[in-house]
C-alpha cells in the first residue's frame, strides 16, 4: 500500500528518513491555527449570545442580529492581518530563520487570542482577530517552507499535504465545540471556542523550541557547518558519511550557481532566471484560484448560510461538511506522490465545477414546490464539492508554491505568492454577506453565487494544464534545471533529471549536453571557503560580466584529489533528496 501511494523510502537513498518525517508532521501541526479560528467565527457569528453582544443591526423586531457589512468585516479582518503577516514572513524568515520566525508569529498569534477572548467591544474583538491574522499569515508562509526545505524528496508532498490537513481537523475541532457551547446561556458561549485558540499554539511553541533549523536556509547564510549538523539530525547520518557530505555540496553548490544569475532580490522573483517570473505567477495564480473555488463562502459562512436556505440544523450540516472535509484530504495526502500534483489539481478542479454548475442551475430551475429538493441537492453537491476541493486544491497548492522557487528567492515568492491568497480570502470573505444576502444593499445571489465559483474552477483548469510544472519525485535542486531545460508545462512530466551543480561548478558542464547559458570555468586557487565539511582544498571560479554575487565575493567549490581517494568506492546511491 505504501509503495502504491509512493511513500516507499528508495533503497538507494542512504540514512533514515524518519526523524524529518516526524519534525514535518509536527510542524504541520501549525495548520490548526488558521483552521479552528476559521471554524470557530463560522459558529460564532450564528449563537445569540455572541449576537446579543455584539450585534448592530438597527431591526431588531425578533432578535438582535448583526448586520451584513459587521458581519463580513468580524470575518474579514482576519485576512487583512494574514495578508500583512504573509509579507512580513518573508524578510523574518530571511533574517530571523525559519524556526524563530514561526515562534515569533505563533507568539503575535496568542496576544490575538487573548483580546479576542477578552473582548467586551466590537473595536478590542476585531484588533485581536487582526493580530491573530498576522501571525496565522506568517505561519502559512513558514510552515510549508520550512517542511519543503527539509523533507527528503520522495515524501516531500505528503509532509505539505499535512499542513492543509490540520487546518481541516481545526475547522472539524471547532464546529465541535461550536455545537456543544451554543448551548449555554452565557458570554462563556462564545468565549471558550475564542480562548481555545491557544492550546494548539502552545503546543506548538513547545515543539519549536527544540526543532533544529532547516540546512537549506543555513545554506543560504552561509553556515555550512551548521547546515551539515541540521542534516544530520534530520537524515540519521554521522556528519562525515559521504551520502550527507555530497548531499550538502549539491544544496551549497545549487545555491551558488542560483547567486550567478541575479541577487536575491524582490525584483528578481519578477524578472530573474531561470523563468522567476513565470514561477511567480504561476505561485500567485495557484493561490488566487484556490480561493476562487468559493471553498472559503463555504467555511466561513455555511452554518449562517444553510440556515437562511431553509436547511434544518445548520450546526449539524455543517458538522458534516467538516467531516467530509477531514477525511477527504487523507484521499490527497495518500495520492499526491502517486499520481503527482497535475493530475490532482486539474481532476479536482473538474469535480468542484461539475458540483457547482449542477448546484446553481438546479436552484436557479427550482420552484418553491421543489424547495425541500432544491435543498436536498444543495447539501449533496456541497458535500461532493468539497470532496473534490480537500483532496487537490485544499493541500496541493500549498505544495506547489513551497516547491517551484530557488532558494535564494523562495522565502520571498513564497510570501508574495501567500499574499495573493489572502488578498483574495479577505475580498471573499468581505463580499460575501453583500452576494448572498437578501436584506438592504445586497444583492440576493443566493445559491446562484455558485455560477460564479464554478466558472473560475473551469478556469483553473486550463491554468494548471499550461502553467503548473510537475514537480513529484524530484529535490528542489532538480526543479531549478527543470525549469531551465522544459519549455511548456505539460512536458514537464517527462522530465528526467542529469545534472549536479556540483559538477557544474567544478566543471561548466552537464552530461546531458545542455549546460547552463551562464557556463561555469574553473581556475585552481586555494581558497577556505570550500562547499565541504573542514576541506581547505577548493576552486574558485570566475563569474562571467552578467554574473555575480550580491556581495562581489567569487563563488568556491571544493577539489580535492586527496579526499576523492579517500573515499571508498560504493554502490550507486541517490544522495539527492
Amino acid at each position: 500500500m505504501a509503495i502504491a501511494m509512493g511513500w516507499h523510502k528508495p533503497d538507494n537513498v542512504a540514512g533514515s528518513s524518519a526523524p524529518a518525517i516526524m519534525v514535518g508532521l509536527f510542524v504541520a501541526s501549525g495548520g490548526l491555527l488558521f483552521g479552528y479560528d476559521t471554524g470557530a467565527i463560522n459558529g460564532i457569528l450564528a449563537m445569540d449570545e455572541f449576537k446579543q453582544k455584539f450585534g448592530t443591526c438597527n431591526d431588531r423586531t425578533i432578535n438582535d442580529d448583526i448586520c451584513a457589512k459587521d458581519s463580513a468585516l468580524i470575518v474579514a479582518i482576519l485576512s487583512v492581518g494574514t495578508a500583512l503577516g504573509s509579507l512580513l514572513a518573508a524578510p523574518a524568515g530571511d533574517m530571523l530563520g525559519r524556526r524563530r520566525s514561526m515562534l515569533l508569529s505563533v507568539a503575535i498569534f496568542c496576544i490575538g487570542a487573548i483580546l479576542q477572548v477578552s473582548a467586551e467591544a466590537s473595536a478590542n474583538l476585531l484588533a485581536g482577530r487582526c493580530l491573530a491574522g498576522i501571525g496565522v499569515g506568517a505561519v502559512s508562509v513558514l510552515i510549508p517552507l520550512y517542511q519543503s526545505e527539509m523533507a527528503p524528496k520522495w515524501i516531500r508532498g505528503t509532509l505539505v499535504c499535512a499542513y492543509q490537513l490540520s487546518i481541516t481537523i481545526g475547522l472539524l475541532a471547532a464546529s465541535i465545540i461550536n455545537i456543544i457551547t451554543s448551548r449555554i446561556n452565557s458570554p462563556a458561549a462564545y468565549r471558550i471556542p475564542l480562548g481555545l485558540q491557544l492550546v494548539p499554539a502552545l503546543i506548538l511553541t513547545g515543539g519549536l523550541l527544540l526543532l533544529p533549523e532547516t540546512p537549506r536556509y543555513l545554506v543560504k547564510k552561509g553556515n555550512k557547518e551548521a547546515a551539515g549538523l541540521s542534516l544530520s539530525r534530520l537524515r540519521r547520518l554521522d556528519i562525515t558519511h559521504p551520502a550527507l557530505i555530497d548531499e550538502l555540496q549539491e544544496i551549497v553548490a545549487n545555491h551558488q550557481y542560483e547567486l550567478t544569475l541575479g541577487p536575491d532580490t524582490y525584483k528578481e522573483i519578477f524578472v530573474g532566471s531561470p523563468h522567476l517570473g513565470r514561477r511567480t505567477f504561476t505561485g500567485c495564480g495557484i493561490q488566487m484560484l484556490q480561493q476562487l473555488t468559493g471553498i472559503n463562502f463555504i467555511m466561513y459562512y455555511s452554518t449562517t448560510f444553510f440556515g437562511g436556505s431553509g436547511v434544518d440544523s445548520p450546526y449539524t450540516k455543517s458538522l458534516i461538511i467538516q467531516i467530509i472535509n477531514v477525511v477527504s484530504t487523507f484521499v490527497g495526502v495518500f495520492v499526491i506522490e502517486s499520481w503527482g500534483r497535475r493530475k490532482l489539481l486539474i481532476v479536482g478542479a473538474i469535480g468542484m465545477a461539475c458540483c457547482q454548475l449542477l448546484m446553481a442551475s438546479f436552484a436557479a430551475a427550482a420552484g418553491e414546490g421543489l424547495k425541500e429538493a432544491s435543498t436536498t441537492i444543495l447539501i449533496v453537491f456541497c458535500s461532493i464539492n468539497i470532496f473534490f476541493f480537500a483532496a487537490s486544491w485544499g493541500p496541493v497548492a500549498w505544495v506547489v508554491t513551497s516547491e517551484i522557487y530557488p532558494l535564494k528567492v523562495r522565502a520571498k515568492s513564497m510570501s508574495v505568492s501567500t499574499f495573493s491568497n489572502w488578498v483574495l480570502n479577505f475580498g471573499i470573505g468581505y463580499s460575501t454577506p453583500f452576494m448572498v444576502g437578501s436584506g438592504p444593499g445586497t444583492a440576493g445571489f443566493g445559491t446562484k453565487i455558485f455560477f460564479i465559483w464554478g466558472a473560475f474552477c473551469i478556469l483553473a483548469v486550463f491554468f494548471v494544464w499550461a502553467m503548473v510544472y510537475e514537480t513529484s519525485k524530484i529535490s528542489l535542486e532538480q526543479i531549478d534545471e527543470m525549469y531551465e531545460r522544459v519549455d511548456h508545462a505539460w512536458n514537464s512530466r517527462s522530465f528526467e533529471p542529469s545534472w549536479s551543480f556540483q559538477q557544474i561548478l567544478d566543471e561548466g558542464w552537464s552530461p546531458s549536453g545542455q549546460p547552463p547559458d551562464n557556463e561555469l570555468q574553473t581556475t585552481p586557487t586555494q581558497l577556505s571557503t570550500d562547499t565541504t565539511l573542514g576541506d581547505s582544498n577548493s576552486i574558485a571560479i570566475p563569474m562571467p560580466p552578467s554574473a555575480h554575487l550580491a556581495d562581489g565575493n567569487e563563488i568556491t567549490t571544493a577539489s580535492s584529489n586527496e579526499n576523492k581517494e579517500s573515499v571508498p568506492t560504493m554502490a550507486h546511491v541517490d544522495f539527492s533528496y
